[in-house]
This record gives C-alpha cells, sequence and structure tokens, in this order.
C-alpha cells in the first residue's frame, strides 16, 4: 500500500540501498562475489506530478482512498480603454472614451477524494466552495461620469466527477499513458441564476459557470532520473442551454459556450527521496460563446459571438514528503497572456488511508 508514497522515487530511479544488497556466496568451492537479492521489478506505476494541480500522474493502488484538502486564491486585473465613436486622426477622435479597472479576487477551498478501484482504474470526486471579491472602476471621460462597484459572494462551486485509467504498463524505460475522462456539474450559481437590475448589471457574483461540461484527456509521463517529463491533451465541451431569460429587456433564449483546446507540458525534478520542484506551461484555446436573443425592435433572433480567449500560464510547484501517508504540495501559476489571471497560488495536502 505504500507504493503511492514512494512513486516518484521509483519513477526517477532513485532506489534505497536497503533494497538492493549483495553480499558473499560460496561456488564450486570457490569464494566469489555474487548478488543477494533482486532488483525492484520494472516500473509499472506512472509517477505523479504531485506540485501541478490537474495533471494527473499514479493511480491510487486499488482499496486505497486519499483526501486531499485544498485552498487556492486567484487575482486577475483588467485595465482596459475603450473608444466608441470616430476616429479622424490618432490624436483627434470625436466619440466617448471608456476607462475600465477591474480587480477580481477568488478563494476556493476544495476538498477531493480519490478511491483506487484497481490498481489501473481511480474514481475522483472535488467539492468546491467559493467566494469572490470584485472591484470595479469605470469612468467615461466626456460625461465626466466616475463609477466604483464593489461585490462579493460565497456559496458552493460546481461539483466535479472524475475517473482515471493508466492505459499501459510502462516497461523497458517508456512513457506511461493515462486516459482521463471529467464531468463538470452545475451545482454552483451561474451567471443567469443570478439577480440582475433593471439595467441588466448583475446584484450579486456567479459562484459557477452554469453550464454542463465533459473533458476528455491523455496524460503521458516519461521518467528520466531524476526527472518526470509530462504533457497532457485534452478537449473540454461546454454543453449549450435554454436560458430562457429577460436580462435587462433583452429576452436571452440561448446560450452556446466556446469548447476549449486544453494543453501543458513540463518536468518535475527529484531533489531528494522526499522533495521535488516542477517547471511546467498550460494553455486553454476557448473559442466563442454564440448568444441567441429576441431583438426587442424587430421581434427576430439574433444571434452574436464574443471573441476567442487564449489562456496560458507558467507553472511553478513545490512538492515535500511529509510522511509515508502525506504530501504537502504548493502551486504557483503566473498569466502570461491578456486573458490569464495575473497569479494563482494552490496549497494541497493529500493524505491516504485504506478503504478496503
Amino acid at each position: 500500500m505504500k507504493r503511492m508514497d514512494r512513486r516518484l522515487t521509483w519513477a526517477c530511479g532513485l532506489v534505497p540501498l536497503a533494497m538492493v544488497g549483495q553480499g558473499w556466496a560460496q561456488t564450486d568451492g570457490e569464494e566469489a562475489i555474487q548478488p543477494v537479492g533482486q532488483r525492484p521489478p520494472p516500473v509499472e506505476q506512472a509517477p505523479e506530478i504531485q506540485a501541478i494541480p490537474d495533471i494527473g500522474g499514479v493511480l491510487t493502488p486499488k482499496g486505497r482512498l486519499v483526501i486531499e484538502p485544498e485552498f487556492q486564491y486567484s487575482h486577475a486585473s483588467v485595465n482596459r480603454l475603450t473608444f466608441r465613436g470616430v476616429e479622424i486622426l490618432s490624436t483627434l477622435q470625436i466619440g466617448e472614451l471608456t476607462a475600465e479597472d477591474i480587480d477580481r479576487d477568488t478563494y476556493t477551498a476544495a476538498v477531493t477524494g480519490r478511491l483506487g478501484v484497481t490498481n489501473r482504474l481511480e474514481l475522483e470526486l472535488r467539492v468546491p466552495y467559493l467566494y469572490r471579491d470584485d472591484t470595479a472602476n469605470v469612468g467615461v471621460a466626456e460625461a465626466d461620469f466616475d463609477l466604483e462597484r464593489s461585490q462579493s459572494n460565497g456559496g458552493l462551486g460546481d461539483v466535479e466527477i472524475a475517473a482515471h485509467y493508466q492505459i499501459n504498463s510502462g516497461r523497458n524505460g517508456g512513457p506511461f499513458f493515462v486516459g482521463n475522462l471529467r464531468y463538470k456539474s452545475t451545482t454552483g450559481d451561474g451567471p443567469f441564476d443570478i439577480d440582475y437590475d433593471e439595467n441588466g448589471v448583475a446584484t450579486e457574483l456567479a459562484t459557477g459557470s452554469g453550464f454542463h461540461s465533459i473533458e476528455p484527456s491523455l496524460t503521458m509521463l516519461m521518467p528520466s532520473a531524476p526527472a518526470v517529463y509530462f504533457a497532457n491533451l485534452g478537449y473540454l465541451f461546454n454543453l449549450k442551454d435554454d436560458v430562457d431569460e429577460t436580462i435587462g429587456g433583452v429576452h436571452v433564449k440561448e446560450v452556446d459556450p466556446g469548447d476549449a483546446v486544453r494543453m501543458s507540458l513540463g518536468m518535475a525534478y527529484s531533489i531528494n527521496p522526499r522533495s521535488s520542484f516542477t517547471l511546467g506551461y498550460k494553455n486553454d484555446f476557448i473559442q466563442e460563446t454564440d448568444t441567441t436573443y429576441v431583438d426587442p425592435d424587430t421581434g427576430n433572433s439574433v444571434t452574436t459571438s464574443n471573441r476567442s480567449l487564449n489562456v496560458g500560464s507558467m507553472l511553478l510547484g513545490w512538492s515535500y514528503q511529509m510522511s509515508d501517508d502525506s504530501v504537502l504540495n504548493l502551486g504557483l501559476e503566473f498569466g502570461v497572456t491578456e486573458d490569464a489571471p495575473d497569479t494563482t497560488l494552490t496549497l494541497r495536502a493529500p493524505f491516504g488511508l485504506n478503504a478496503f
């Protein structure tokens, strides 16, 4: 049951000396040095990239339950100038200039449970609780108008369930492949579940996406002592929904959120049998969202699309094995594209116990 606790050690080829001993043996009356005992069997369990969430790796052994408390803090800011009018020259504009400064802080406390059904199949359940705090400053130069608004809200987020299956044994120094399938529910309050005023301005903050999603993905891990290289490629299907809500005098009929291609890659490096750090990069390419609403002037259905998003972040992680059954992980993400959060800090402390 302690395979999981030494997975990075085995994957990086750091074999404890006590497990590979040598001694004296007699052969036909002549004294010779012969090995006593055997080398550990070929690695058949994929290593885990401990310090980076959502990458995956080693599966929980059969009958083992891992409970993972998690705390995450994310900060995002938007500073934007918007001009509505006619630009005759770069220094001559006739119209309205709007300045926006938006700061968003999100605190997430979550508990994740992983159960090893077999040595190659793992089931996962994640339950998050979110608290959001948004501050917006909007100024209109031509109208000499300045508005500052602050909102906060907390509640249950979107519960997720997932299954992970190790496809191959990874023998003879080859890579490991793990197939993943994740489903995200709509247990949190989505953007169409909250209240709006008569002008269509939200009076509270959403704690969920409001749309069901399914994400198949494939993780590859390649041990190369003392490092483990990883890569993940997935496709996120966001399911469209019949909203049928009137917001600010506009009747929204249907919303089809954009799907996303998700990728990540990097390297985990073992410093010693207890510590490791991780460097990586991840990127989500999110397609346009299509919104169908009723034109209040003509009564006809109109479909509009917003722009696509490119969310890219650098990953930095650190992991420390506190005991045979517990690990401390710290992950930090730096947004490197305009659409990514500025920083995301994640602290996790998984511990294992026997379920059956």
